[in-house]
C-alpha cells in the first residue's frame, strides 16, 4: 500500500491537478470564501471616522499595533468590522485546549470522540463570543478615548461596536470552519495568511520609499530582504524535519518470519506556531492599551513605564518574549505530545523500541527525546520570532513579523500536503477503480 501511495505522489503534477474536479471545486470555493473575506475587511464600524486613526498606527510605539494589524490584514487600522478577524476564536480555542487537559468534566469529553468534540467546540464557541465582548467593549472605550475617531460618542455607540465586532467575527470563524470542512486547508490559519500577505505590497512600497528619500540605504534593503528570505528557508527546513524514532512490532511478522518495523516520525518543533502567538498576545494586550492610551492623549507614569519596558525590539521586550515562547513550547509540546500514554500504548500493542524496555523505560526514553526537541524547539521559535522585531524596533521598518512568518511557512506546507493527499486520494480510486474493471472482464 505505502509503495503504491509512494508511486502516485512522485507522479503527481499540475495534469493530475487538473483532472481532479472535486479538487479544482475545493480550490475555487476556498478563493472565493477569502475574496468575501477580503472585502468584508472594508466594511466600517459604524460611527467611526477612520481617517483620525492614521496617526495611531504611525510613528513611534506602534510596532505592536503593526503586528496586530497584519495579522487581520489592514482591518484593525481601517477599524472595520473585522478588526477583530479570528484572533478571539484562536484564543478561545487554546484556552480550551488547555482546559481539557486540566479539567476532568472537559478531559472526560475529549474522549468520547465525535459526540464529546462536538460540544467542546460549542463552548469553544461560547467562550469566543464572551472574548469578543470584552474587547468590543475594551476597543470603544479606547475609540472613545481618541480625539475625533467617534462622530457620536456614548452609549449607543459602545452597544453598536461590541454587536458589530460580535457578528464580524462570527461571520470570520463561519468562514473558517465553511473552508475546512468544503475547502482546501485549514480555514482558520488560511484566513490569517490571506490577511497578513495582502499587507505584503503596502509595506514593501513604503520601504522602498524610504530608500527613495534616503531614510533607509539601498544597502540595508537589500539586507532585509535577504535576511527574510534566509528566514523563510531557516523555517522551512526546520519545520519539514524530524526525529524518526525506529519501532519494532514481534506481532506483525513477515513471511520471512521477521520482524517488522516502522518509524515515529517527531518534528523538531514539536509545539508549532502556537507558542510565538501567545507569548506576543500576552505581552501585547497591556502594551496594546498603554500605546493605545498614550497616543490619546491620556498621560500616567505607568502607562510611560510599560511603553519603555515593552516597547517591540527593546531588551526588556526581547528577553519577556523570549521567556514567555520558552515557557509556551514546553507547555503545548506536553499537550500535544504524552510519553506516558504512548509508552503504554506501545505496550498494549506488543511494540517496543529496540534496546527500550517497555513501560516505564520507554515513556523516560521518549521523555528525554521530547525534551532535547523541545529545548530546540523553543530556541529556534525565539530566535525566528524576536528577531524581525528587533530589526523593526531598532531599524524602524517591518516588512514581516516573526510569527506571521512562521505562519506562512505552517499554511503553505499544510496546504499542499492536503492538495497532494486529495490528488493521491483520487488516482488511487481511480487505479482500484480500473482494476476492478480489468477482473470482471477476465470473469
Amino acid at each position: 500500500m505505502s509503495s503504491i501511495a509512494e508511486k502516485i505522489a512522485s507522479s503527481i503534477s499540475m495534469t493530475d491537478l487538473k483532472k481532479s474536479s472535486a479538487l479544482k471545486q475545493r480550490i475555487f470555493f476556498t478563493i472565493m470564501v477569502l475574496i468575501i473575506y477580503r472585502v468584508g475587511s472594508f466594511i466600517p464600524l459604524p460611527g467611526v471616522d477612520a481617517s483620525a486613526l492614521k496617526e495611531l498606527f504611525s510613528g513611534e510605539g506602534s510596532g505592536l499595533l503593526d503586528i496586530f494589524n497584519s495579522f487581520t490584514g489592514g482591518a484593525l487600522s481601517r477599524m472595520t468590522i473585522f478588526a477583530l478577524n479570528i484572533i478571539p476564536y484562536i484564543s478561545a480555542s487554546i484556552i480550551m485546549q488547555m482546559m481539557t487537559f486540566v479539567t476532568p468534566s472537559l478531559s472526560q469529553l475529549r474522549k468520547e470522540g465525535p459526540s464529546g468534540q462536538q460540544k467542546i467546540n460549542q463552548y469553544t464557541r461560547y467562550l469566543t463570543i464572551l472574548i469578543c465582548l470584552i474587547q468590543g467593549y475594551g476597543m470603544a472605550m479606547g475609540l472613545m478615548a481618541t480625539e475625533g475617531a467617534v462622530i457620536n460618542p456614548g452609549g449607543f455607540f459602545i452597544f453598536s461596536t461590541m454587536v458589530s465586532l460580535l457578528a464580524g467575527t462570527m461571520l470570520v470563524m463561519w468562514m473558517g470552519e465553511q473552508i475546512t470542512i468544503k475547502g482546501i486547508g485549514q480555514g482558520s490559519s488560511l484566513i490569517i495568511f490571506a490577511g497578513i500577505i495582502t499587507t505584503f505590497p503596502t509595506r514593501f512600497m513604503q520601504l522602498t520609499q524610504l530608500a527613495n528619500v534616503g531614510q533607509i540605504q539601498p544597502i540595508t534593503l537589500m539586507a532585509i530582504i535577504a535576511g527574510i528570505l534566509a528566514l523563510f528557508y531557516v523555517t522551512v527546513f526546520v519545520e519539514m524535519a524530524q526525529r524518526r524514532i525506529s519501532i519494532h512490532y514481534p506481532k506483525r511478522a513477515n513471511m520471512m518470519g521477521n520482524q517488522n518495523m516502522t518509524h515515529m516520525p517527531l518534528k523538531l518543533n514539536l509545539a508549532g506556531v502556537l507558542p510565538p502567538i501567545f507569548a506576543q498576545s500576552l505581552v501585547g494586550i497591556p502594551a496594546l492599551i498603554a500605546t493605545f492610551l498614550s497616543k490619546a492623549g491620556v498621560q500616567s507614569n505607568s502607562l510611560q513605564l510599560v511603553n519603555s519596558f515593552l516597547q517591540i525590539g527593546s531588551l526588556t521586550y526581547i528577553i519577556v518574549v523570549g521567556l514567555l515562547i520558552v515557557f509556551f513550547s514546553f507547555m503545548f509540546a506536553s499537550l500535544h505530545f504524552n510519553p506516558e500514554e504512548t509508552a503504554e500504548n506501545l505496550k498494549d500493542s506488543g511494540a517496543f523500541i529496540p534496546g527500550i524496555r517497555p513501560g516505564e523505560s520507554t515513556a523516560k526514553y521518549f521523555d528525554y527525546i521530547t525534551t532535547r526537541l523541545t529545548v530546540f524547539g523553543a530556541g529556534f521559535l525565539a530566535v525566528i520570532c524576536l528577531l524581525p522585531d528587533y530589526v523593526t524596533g531598532n531599524f524602524g521598518v517591518m516588512l514581516i513579523s516573526g510569527t506571521g512568518l512562521l505562519i506562512i511557512v505552517n499554511v503553505i506546507m499544510e496546504t499542499i500536503s492536503q492538495i497532494q493527499s486529495h490528488l493521491i486520494s483520487s488516482q488511487y480510486e481511480a487505479i482500484m477503480k480500473s482494476a476492478g474493471k480489468q477482473k470482471r472482464r477476465f470473469r
